[in-house]
This record gives C-alpha cells, sequence and structure tokens, in this order.
C-alpha cells in the first residue's frame, strides 16, 4: 500500500487512455491516486491548465498536451511529479522552467521514452533486416514484372548474423538494439563522444569515431537526439564511406542527415537507405529520395505497437507509487543534464 494519497490531474484523452493503459494499471492508478481527468469539453490550454493545476501532487500528460509555461508552473505549488505518458517532454517543458522551477522544487518527472524504445528497437532490427536481404525488391520484381530471382538483385551476402553494425548514439533506442543484436552475434561499433569508455567496454562496444564507423559497418543505423549540434551531423563525405551492398537505418529524427547529400549518395545504388524519419515529414512529391528504388521510406511509425505503448502506462503507474514513497523510478528525466536528452 501507498504511504500516501496523491492527488493526480490526469489530461490524456480517452483514446489515449486506452492506448498507454491496461485495464488492469488504469485501475490500479485510481485505486491508489486520486485521479481528476480533464473535462475535454474545456480546451486543454496552458491558460486553463494554469487556473486549475493548484492543489495537485501530480500531473499527468501525453501527446498535444499544452506547454507548462510559467504561469502554470508558478501556480503548481504542490506539484512533486510530471508523468508523461508518450515520449518525449521537451515540446511542453523548455531549458528554462527546468532550471528555474522543477530542478529548485524538487519535481521529478517521467517519460514513457523508454516503453516505446522497445517497440523502436524492434522496428530497428526489422529494417536492418528488410534493408540487407533486399525483400522489398524481390517482391516488387516478382510481382509487378514476374521475374522470378531477379539476377540484378543478390540472394546472399552479408545478413545481419555476424555483421558489423554501426550505431549513431548510445540512446535509450540504441541500447534496446543491442541487447536484441547480441543473439545476431554481430560486432556493434559506436559513435558517441558522451558516453564513458568504461562504459563501453562494458556493453561490449567499440568506440570509434564517425567515418570509422561509417567505413566498416556492413548495417549503419542512426539513433542520435535531435540537438542544435547533431543537425547535419551525418555528411556527404560520411554517406560515401557507406560499403557496397550496406544499409544505412534512421530511426532517430529526419533533420540529423543531410537529405541533398543522401539524395545524391543514394542515386549510385550503392547501398539501401531505410528512413522512417524525413525532414520535412512526408517529403514533398517531387523529392528525389521518394523516387530512388534504393530507399525505403516509412511514415515515421518505428514507435507503434502495444507491448510498448502498454508499458508506458505500466511505468507511470509506478513512478506515481514511488513518488508517494520518495522512491527512484524506472523512466525518470535526468533534469541534470536535460539540454542533452532527446
Amino acid at each position: 500500500m501507498l504511504t500516501e494519497q496523491l492527488r493526480v490531474l490526469y489530461l490524456p484523452k480517452p483514446d489515449h487512455t486506452q492506448l498507454a493503459f491496461t485495464p488492469y494499471w488504469w485501475n490500479r492508478l485510481c485505486r491508489h491516486a486520486q485521479v481528476v481527468e480533464w473535462e475535454h469539453a474545456l480546451p486543454c490550454t496552458s491558460e486553463n491548465l494554469a487556473e486549475r493545476i493548484g492543489g495537485f501532487d501530480v500531473l499527468v500528460t501525453a501527446w498535444g498536451s499544452p506547454r507548462l509555461t510559467d504561469e502554470v508552473l508558478q501556480e503548481a505549488k504542490r506539484l512533486r511529479l510530471i508523468a508523461h505518458a508518450a515520449g518525449s517532454v521537451k515540446f511542453m517543458l523548455s531549458q528554462e522552467a527546468v532550471q528555474r522551477y522543477l530542478i529548485p522544487r524538487g519535481i521529478r518527472v517521467f517519460s514513457g521514452n523508454g516503453a516505446i524504445a522497445l517497440n523502436v528497437a524492434e522496428a530497428t532490427v526489422g529494417m536492418m533486416i528488410m534493408g540487407v536481404r533486399r525483400w522489398i525488391d524481390h517482391t516488387l520484381a516478382y510481382r509487378e514484372r514476374g521475374v522470378w530471382r531477379d539476377p540484378a538483385i543478390p540472394v546472399n551476402g552479408q545478413y545481419l548474423l555476424g555483421a558489423t553494425v554501426g550505431l549513431v548514439s548510445c540512446s535509450t533506442v540504441a541500447r534496446e538494439v543491442i541487447r536484441l543484436l547480441r543473439s545476431f552475434r554481430t560486432r556493434v561499433l559506436i559513435y558517441d563522444p558522451f558516453l564513458p569508455l568504461q562504459e563501453a567496454r562494458r556493453m561490449r562496444l567499440k568506440p570509434v569515431d564517425v567515418e570509422t564507423l561509417f567505413r566498416e559497418s556492413h548495417i549503419v543505423s542512426v539513433h542520435t537526439p535531435l540537438l542544435p549540434e547533431t543537425v547535419g551531423l551525418i555528411r556527404r563525405e560520411h554517406l560515401r564511406l557507406l560499403r557496397e551492398n550496406s544499409v544505412l537505418v534512421n530511426t532517430s529524427r529526419g533533420k540529423v542527415i543531410d537529405h541533398d547529400a543522401l539524395s545524391d549518395e543514394a542515386r549510385t545504388g550503392r547501398f539501401v537507405a531505410v528512413l522512417d524519419v524525413t525532414d520535412p515529414e512526408p517529403l514533398p512529391p517531387d523529392h528525389p529520395l521518394r523516387e530512388l528504388p534504393n530507399v525505403i521510406i516509412l511514415p515515421h511509425i518505428a514507435g507503434a505497437g502495444f507491448y510498448g505503448y502498454h508499458r508506458i502506462g505500466e511505468l507511470l503507474v509506478k513512478a506515481v507509487e514511488a513518488v508517494s514513497r520518495g522512491m527512484p523510478f524506472e523512466g525518470e528525466v535526468p533534469l541534470e543534464r536535460y539540454e542533452r536528452i532527446a
């Protein structure tokens, strides 16, 4: 049992509740906390939230929740936890707000990013296998042209088993990808200037620079957060190093890769690119990447999946319970390095 019952202001709409919570975890939240759901006939704006947040210990947010402005946080005098039933919180919570209100007051933040990462990691490994085995090419050759085993499409090669896989950033998603890759006996290279060498060794990763990663990898997968310094991180000189029949996967953010350079280098047909994210989304109809047969563009769906989504609700409830006891919880956002997280 909880040591105290917290008052929870719950902003997500019912369809999001069904997405993120199984009945068990929703009922458990309602049993152990005083949950007040937002009346959605009233627009959920920052102004309206500021008028109603006083007296609540926990604020539950989701995609589409309003920004937590100075006015909101000034009125949130009892607030102890912001529990985000989705991924990144940066669209609603600024670095300035973290420094001015959250850290001084000891307000903690939960994010479901780690739960969604499970889905993205599964999708990433699937994209790797799909790319190296050229399944889409074989399918279209047979369906559209009636060609069985088109000699222009490789039917053998270095697939995921035993491959050298290069990961750009050791992010939350990347760490889940690493866990899944162990079953495929891969050699994993990592580029992450913020990853301590001791931790890399513990995870059996080989830290390298970006050039070495692109030169030596059979598969390159991008997982870097979108920060001012990572916009255009992957440039023409890196893409030119991709080896013949390699695969480039991006499930992070489109802006991380120079799209003009990617269009030019992909046009050589030297590698397959699998892009769950682009810049912009969607790409305009005349964008050259949409015309290239070796570029597979997906509609930003890597994070979808019942397993990860339902895990959000489970972890959120456990976070609320942990806060009531003054305990640590999984999914806590590290506010001391907020500017560097995704």
